[in-house]
């Protein structure tokens, strides 16, 4: 099997590409990432694998696309601009990557659709808040932010290629990932990271935002799942069970990191922001054997140690811009 990985370089892009390399050495990738905010060349420096190609290109360069998918089976899309707070304050480079960049994929796809699969990567997101329960495969999607909508469309399009020109794709839907090596403008390793620095730690309005966490290792399993064993046309839910309040984590964290809640303080929120995600994951678990392998208090802990381990790994990323309490309101390029 040959993979093209797009936004290999990214968090969870590069956690996939170790797993895959790891676990199935007769699997090929090529790795195709934009460098963009988000991307870190250090998540993969010490591969040396024959059965590992990096390029730089945009998922937009049509051209480009038309090159590396010539080359393989399967394209798993990672690759999309993907924090909230920056489609907030600039949603165009949300549009061109989320919608635009799925577009270009489908279309090279169906001029050469022999044999070629897409595995496309989204969220929980999609969905929108709600009180009770959990979101299925089917529900109705209800977007409350820039971000959320350009993921939306982007299924939209794939819904409409999929049964217009009857390719063959798969969507596989996340909760919140955390764990090693993660960009310092999302909440957990922000978190650690303004600890280790003594720094107040933010909470956007009364910190009772819920979310379901789900370990980058057992979300990378899941998606291999996926492609191994998924089915044409089918979409997946893939949670952690792992559902906690925004300020409940952020005490976790102190705790572990014998730190005072004085620490904390609670800003302005953010406009759109939803209340509670959670995600129906048994479609995957009884159809595909998926569960997660990991127990979050011990994940988490993992994670924490990695950052006060390999400080060297995220310093010159922890800039004032990128550990901003909100960055909602004063991102800019």
């Amino acid at each position: 099997m040959k993979l093209l990985v797009t936004g290999g370089l990214g968090f969870i892009g590069s956690n996939f590409i170790l797993h895959i390399l790891t676990n199935y050495p007769k699997i090929k990738i090529i790795n195709l990432d934009a460098e963009v905010l988000g991307s870190n060349k250090k998540n993969l420096k010490n591969i040396k694998n024959k059965n590992y190609t990096y390029y730089k290109g945009n998922i937009t360069n049509k051209k480009l696309l038309e090159k590396l998918i010539s080359r393989v089976d399967t394209v798993i899309n990672f690759a999309a601009e993907s924090h909230v707070d920056r489609s907030i304050n600039d949603s165009e480079p949300f549009l061109k990557s989320n919608i635009i960049g799925v577009y270009s994929i489908l279309d090279v796809i169906r001029k050469n659709k022999k044999n070629k699969k897409l595995v496309q990567i989204s969220t929980d997101e999609v969905f929108g808040s709600i009180s009770r329960g959990a979101s299925k495969e089917h529900d109705t999607f209800h977007p409350s932010n820039p971000y959320s909508a350009s993921k939306a469309s982007a299924e939209l399009i794939i819904e409409a290629y999929l049964k217009t020109y009857d390719l063959d794709i798969m969507i596989t839907r996340c909760t919140n990932n955390f764990g090693p090596r993660q960009f310092p403008e999302k909440l957990i390793p922000k978190t650690i990271i303004r600890s280790i620095k003594d720094l107040k730690i933010p909470i956007y309005g009364t910190g009772k935002n819920i979310r379901d966490w789900l370990f980058v290792d057992d979300h990378c399993n899941a998606i291999t799942k996926v492609l191994l064993k998924g089915k044409r046309g089918e979409s997946y839910n893939i949670s952690g069970n792992n559902q906690l309040s925004n300020i409940l984590l952020v005490k976790k964290i102190l705790k572990n990191l014998n730190k005072s809640e004085d620490l904390i303080y609670y800003v302005a929120d953010r406009p759109g922001h939803d209340i509670r995600y959670s995600l129906d994951s048994s479609k995957i678990r009884h159809i595909l054997g998926w569960k997660p392998r990991q127990e979050f208090d011990k994940s988490l802990t993992e994670t924490i140690n990695w950052y006060l381990e390999n400080q060297n790994e995220w310093k010159n990323l922890a800039t004032k811009q990128m550990l901003s309490p909100t960055p909602w309101k004063k991102y800019r390029k």
